[in-house]
């Protein structure tokens, strides 16, 4: 007997699921547990047969086609046309999705499923976009009004929300639990947006530090509770950890609507609040474009080696190239001495030559957020794609050195951070994106399940 490959198994699964009536579970079972089974280039032979084999067909759409060309301006059988023609156009994959859906477990496999499509897209495979496409036409009817609520994560929160968030942190990990505790209080908060579908798991979570001025650092960030201003004296709401748990939501807002949602709910327990910013990091600044440029392998930026080198002055060039060959290094130019130094952590030691790096690579960085664009006109830097996105603004006066000099800030971004500036007029804008903003429930803000 033959053995069936898992991708057309997949897809018999998918086309029995369509034609079936009530209950799919158990397909879904068998398809969610082939699908688990694939690895990439099968996901991505998947992906094609589902836009391949599970498609409208062209004949089915040439008779309705033919009247609507035939049909005079004024013809009143034109809405019925229009009619007739949404419902042969229906994708079949639209079909197996919805039913999918209504299975436990049939959303979050979903989200996975996408996630993985945009993986493969993001590769080159632009040829898999119809298919997106249709996920995304159910997600954005999903995720709305009505299947939406936001939840304060308390002290009093059941212990596996905690250890979720704890866990899927990705901007500012965390070693320990007690950790997540040290995040929670009158001062420090959690917010999470979570599905009546998905319960347990949340869409994105935000975690907010209330302070009195503009922080420059992660260290007023996570300063001990006797170190801080109180609840009386705060006037700024700071997000500094932004994470998107489901990468299947990835271009549908989900972030901008919880931001949205939480400046409105904090602005109402506390009328003293007028800033309203976030301490974000710049992933790629230092791997995946200073350091390249340094290499000279920047062909791809706007920025060149000479103009890094245009950042500095003669005097600190004249020092950085110094500092280099004192290291035992030789003679080398510029941008290589730059290179030697930023790719150790030595420098963070040495308060003298972090003066003079200081202007210019917040400068750089400042170009990097604000000035480099991906081939679609949108900002290289995901982090500053997603504020400015969302209507933040930004200026050089909010990029700030060494203000995370872990390990895992120095990686990303020679330490370096940025505020993103939320304006008080910026709410009404998100009210006016969303028609039912102002209905997405906020609940269990006393550690009270859905």
């Amino acid at each position: 007997m033959p053995v069936v490959k898992p991708v057309d198994a997949i897809i018999e699964a998918f086309q029995t699921i369509r034609r079936k009536d009530g209950r799919v579970g158990e397909l879904f079972k068998k398809a969610e547990s082939l699908y688990a089974s694939l690895e990439g280039l099968e996901k991505k032979e998947l992906f094609r047969a589902v836009i391949a084999r599970m498609e409208v067909l062209q004949e089915e759409l040439q008779p309705v086609l033919k009247k609507m060309v035939a049909c005079k301006p004024d013809d009143p059988s034109w809405p019925h046309l229009i009619s007739e023609l949404r419902s042969r156009a229906y994708s079949p994959r639209l079909e197996v999705f919805k039913k999918i859906s209504l299975s436990p477990g049939g959303l979050k496999f979903l989200l996975d499923f996408r996630g993985d499509l945009l993986s493969i897209i993001r590769q080159g495979s632009r040829d898999l976009e119809p298919l997106n496409a249709d996920i995304i036409f159910l997600f954005e009817m999903w995720f709305q009004e009505g299947f939406l609520y936001l939840e304060e994560i308390t002290l009093n929160s059941a212990f596996r929300q905690i250890a979720l968030i704890k866990d899927r942190d990705l901007v500012h990990p965390m070693a320990s639990i007690e950790e997540m505790g040290q995040r929670l209080g009158q001062d420090r908060r959690c917010f999470a947006l979570y599905h009546r579908l998905m319960p347990y798991e949340p869409i994105i979570f935000i975690e907010v530090a209330l302070t009195l001025g503009i922080p420059h650092g992660m260290a007023e960030i996570m300063a001990d509770p006797e170190n801080r201003p109180g609840e009386n004296r705060i006037d700024t709401a700071v997000f500094y950890s932004i994470n998107n748990t489901q990468n299947g939501l990835v271009g549908l807002g989900m972030g901008k609507m919880l931001i949205g949602k939480v400046v409105g709910y904090l602005k109402d327990e506390n009328k003293k609040l007028k800033n309203f910013i976030t301490l974000s990091p710049i992933p790629g600044f230092w791997k995946g474009y200073l350091k390249p440029i340094l290499e000279g392998d920047g062909g791809r930026f706007s920025l060149n080696q000479d103009d890094i080198k245009g950042y500095f002055s003669r005097k600190v060039t004249t020092k950085i190239l110094e500092r280099a060959e004192d290291n035992g290094t030789g003679s080398m130019d510029f941008c290589r001495a730059l290179l030697f130094i930023l790719s150790g952590a030595s420098w963070v030691e040495d308060e003298e030559l972090k003066k003079e790096l200081k202007t210019p690579l917040c400068r750089i960085a400042y170009h990097y957020i604000a000035e480099e664009k991906t081939s679609s006109n949108k900002p290289l830097n995901p982090v500053a794609g997603f504020h400015l996105g969302n209507g933040a603004a930004v200026s050089e006066k909010n990029v700030h050195f060494l203000a995370n000099p872990s390990p895992k800030g120095l990686r990303e971004s020679c330490g370096i951070m940025v505020n993103y500036i939320y304006t008080s007029s910026w709410l009404g804008q998100i009210r006016r994106s969303f028609a039912w903003f102002d209905r997405v429930e906020i609940r269990g803000l006393f550690g009270k399940g859905p």
